[in-house]
């Protein structure tokens, strides 16, 4: 049966489709972003039909409203698919030919969408929360950096207390004090947005009882158990814990390359994955640092166990954060709270 892969390069505006069959480019669609127009021209394609688009900030949206409109659907990775659309020229329908190409070559690599609409919810307001954390970061050190301008340092309780504040800005210079007070103001609406996106958080949490079973965990608590739920979602994504590990920042890969004047295969070299999600692997970084400065619990039983063996306690800190993934990885699946005598 001749199947047909359609290759769709997706902008707010517009949508460039290019249909192959058999090695060949038999259609071109320029189309208004819009479900109700993209489903018509699918609609007309025979199938078997195979359809792909990159990951984006359309891709969840496309992904939830064509999915039953085509026999398979692949929101691909374009990191993986740079070199190849940077070959040659380069227009949004060369874009949308080379996709297909890809697709029918099957050297596209999918990346997970969630039908879940709860999970979805939880998983924007756990984003919300970390841009905003951010976002009171960088108010801060802005902060910070303005009164070490004219050699001021702002006093520790200065930052939440109304009172010391005020205080301390009467005895500035009073062009200094206008600009850290107008700074402040921003500083301040960040941590609103940031109590009021935890709520949302938190509450939209408590309707998945793994996020509580993780959260009890030594170095867990609520806030990386719901961090680690919304952007894992599923445990069952992953056929291996290795596969866990490098998606969350902490997997080693191997590299290797040439020969020795013998003839030998040169050692491998490890490294880390690079290309993760920040806030994934801040959380299990963060999760493993602070189980090893907890006392009594078996994740800093086995970095203390590493480091008498000799490791690094770098390498020590990313063994345990695999330890906790694996635990964190079985719990998923078996949706039952932690028992250390299994560990």
């Amino acid at each position: 049966m001749v199947s047909h892969c359609i290759g769709a390069d997706v902008h707010s505006n517009n949508v460039e489709l290019s249909v192959e069959c058999q090695g060949r480019i038999i259609q071109r669609h320029s189309l208004p972003t819009s479900i109700r127009a993209i489903r018509e021209v699918l609609d007309r394609i025979a199938s078997p039909k195979h359809l792909t688009f990159e990951e984006g900030p359309l891709a969840g949206w496309l992904y939830r409203n064509l999915k039953d409109h085509v026999d398979t659907l692949v929101v691909c990775d374009p990191r993986r698919n740079r070199l190849i659309a940077s070959d040659g020229d380069k227009d949004d329908r060369i874009d949308a030919a080379k996709l297909a190409a890809l697709l029918r070559g099957g050297y596209l690599r999918a990346v997970y969408h969630t039908d879940d609409a709860e999970r979805l919810s939880l998983k924007r307001w756990v984003a919300l929360y970390h841009d905003r954390v951010q976002a009171a970061t960088r108010s801060i050190n802005k902060l910070r950096g303005r009164a070490r301008l004219c050699g001021e340092r702002i006093p520790r309780f200065a930052v939440h207390d109304v009172a010391v504040r005020r205080t301390w800005l009467a005895g500035l210079d009073r062009d200094l004090a206008d600009q850290l007070r107008l700074l402040w103001r921003s500083y301040d609406s960040c941590r609103t947005d940031v109590r009021i996106a935890m709520r949302q958080m938190r509450r939209r949490a408590r309707r998945f009882p793994i996020i509580g079973y993780w959260s009890v965990l030594p170095g867990i608590g609520p806030i990386r158990s719901a961090t680690l739920f919304a952007y894992l979602d599923t445990p069952w994504r992953f056929q291996k814990k290795t596969q866990l590990w490098k998606y969350c920042g902490v997997g080693l890969q191997r590299t290797s390359s040439g020969k020795d004047r013998r003839g030998r295969d040169r050692p491998a070299r490890l490294a880390l994955v690079w290309m993760v999600n920040r806030h994934l692997k801040n959380a299990v970084m963060g999760m493993a640092t602070s189980a090893i400065r907890s006392r009594d619990n078996i994740f800093r039983d086995a970095y203390e166990e590493r480091i008498r063996h000799g490791a690094l306690a770098s390498n020590a800190r990313h063994a345990v954060a695999r330890k906790m993934l694996a635990v964190v990885w079985g719990m998923g699946k078996s949706q039952r709270p932690f028992d250390a005598s299994v560990c």
